[in-house]
């Protein structure tokens, strides 16, 4: 029988999948410590993927649930990168380095500390790892990420009064444009539909679908449309409400709902049935 495969979370929200080979007994959101390079590293047990899993290396295994000591150590760790930020910070202006420094990630044995980073363009950090090795005494990566992965590494509130999505439950970034701020009738202001991270919101995209498939059931901006009180052509479009603007001659705007057009589509598509009923029987 194959080992279960369990995706691990740990800090920041970074993940990765591990084989439970050793059929540790743990339960899901419980720590659990795995194998890392070179040693050990602790993180929740998140869920068990469904489907097959594609990992750039093989998943490593789950080696035990997490003991009081090992969750004590994890914490003194998180006060540990804290200070090591503060030093790092002091030797990137040493060494004149254009990057911004984002955070740092001990593994919990203690046998490799990680610095995250955001630079515009490739920086030469070779020194920068030698001073850093020469002060932890331990292996020293510095890794260079994206600024959403900044955003979701740090933590923060969005403009929507919530706790961001990637540092909440987002998993994977997806691409973002600005068509989709436009099929939503949202104002094209960089600092209405932006995030913390300086892109573009990431929620642009959960309600695509929905405007997609509503939008559909109205007939286009633009075009004419004949109301009850007269026609007129499509203004707005505000699938919240359900509601179509039409802008009749003149200033004059009538407010059709979505079930009038769809009972006005529903006549005219009986009335074209009919047409073609009766031409078939002449025929």
């Amino acid at each position: 029988m194959d080992a279960e495969v369990w995706e691990i979370e740990f800090k920041a929200r970074r993940t990765g999948y591990y084989y439970n080979c050793n059929n540790v007994l743990f339960e899901a959101n419980e720590y659990v410590v795995v194998a890392a390079e070179r040693g050990e590293d602790i993180g929740i047990a998140k869920r068990k993927p469904t489907g097959s899993v594609k990992t750039k290396s093989s998943p490593k295994a789950i080696i035990r649930v997490a003991s009081d000591l090992d969750i004590e150590r994890m914490k003194e760790n998180r006060v540990r990168e804290k200070e090591a930020v503060a030093q790092c910070l002091t030797l990137v202006k040493k060494h004149h380095l254009k990057m911004k420094l984002v955070d740092s990630e001990y593994q919990l044995d203690g046998n490799k500390l990680t610095f995250f980073f955001t630079a515009d363009q490739r920086v030469d950090f070779r020194e920068l790892v030698k001073d850093l090795a020469g002060i932890y005494k331990t292996r020293i990566e510095l890794r260079q990420i994206g600024v959403r992965d900044e955003a979701k590494r740090i933590d923060g509130f969005g403009i929507c009064g919530l706790r961001q999505c990637c540092s909440l439950w987002l998993r994977d970034f997806e691409p973002i444009s600005t068509q989709l701020a436009r099929e939503q009738n949202l104002s094209l202001n960089p600092q209405k539909i932006s995030g913390n991270c300086g892109r573009l919101l990431c929620c642009l995209r959960y309600e695509k679908k929905h405007y997609q498939e509503t939008i559909r059931e109205f007939p286009r901006p633009g075009t004419r449309y004949m109301t009850s009180v007269g026609e007129g052509t499509v203004d707005k479009i505000n699938i919240f409400t359900q509601e179509m603007t039409v802008r009749l001659e003149g200033a004059d705007t009538q407010v059709v709902s979505l079930k009038d057009v769809q009972r006005r589509n529903r006549r005219k598509s009986s009335f074209h049935r009919k047409i073609t009923e009766r031409n078939s029987g002449k025929e």
